[in-house]
């Protein structure tokens, strides 16, 4: 009986983990491992909760997506979802969605921070380097940076 109560806390655990958040299924694996008993077939009750639709990857990646497209890069984006095991193609995918927009997004995200133009080589480097901290790429950095030069 007592194994019966183990795995219902556990699956318990799981819901209210769910209840707060979307999880990505090795996120969620990784909490509950904190928990389980040897016993414990945890990869058994994320695919019960997989099968039921309680637990998406899919889900997952549109809700990081979406929480983070305004702040970060795809580069950014895509590095958290790879830690969070979620598949390449998910990622892909996500990605390939975040293309459309993300000159505007780090337009804005440059525009947040810094009220005017890069004046010399150091105010470049610096605003350059921020906006390669938030996960925007070299490429798409230049093109804010120095349509700007033109203004």
């Amino acid at each position: 009986m007592t194994k019966e109560l183990a795995a219902k806390s556990l699956r318990q655990r799981a819901l209210d983990y769910l209840a707060k958040r979307e999880y990505s299924y090795t996120e969620l694996g990784k909490k509950l491992k904190a928990y389980a008993d040897e016993n414990d077939d945890i990869a058994a009750l994320l695919d019960d909760f997989k099968a039921r639709g309680w637990l998406s990857d899919q889900r997952f990646t549109e809700q990081i997506v979406h929480a983070r497209k305004a702040k970060f890069g795809t580069a950014k984006i895509a590095h958290e979802l790879r830690e969070k095991g979620i598949s390449d193609q998910l990622i892909t995918d996500a990605v390939a969605t975040l293309k459309a927009t993300e000159l505007d997004n780090a337009t804005e995200v440059w525009r947040k921070k810094f009220k005017a133009y890069p004046q010399n080589r150091e105010e470049w480097a610096k605003q350059a380097r921020f906006l390669q901290s938030r996960g925007f790429g070299f490429e798409l950095i230049k093109k804010i940076l120095t349509v700007n030069d033109n203004d």
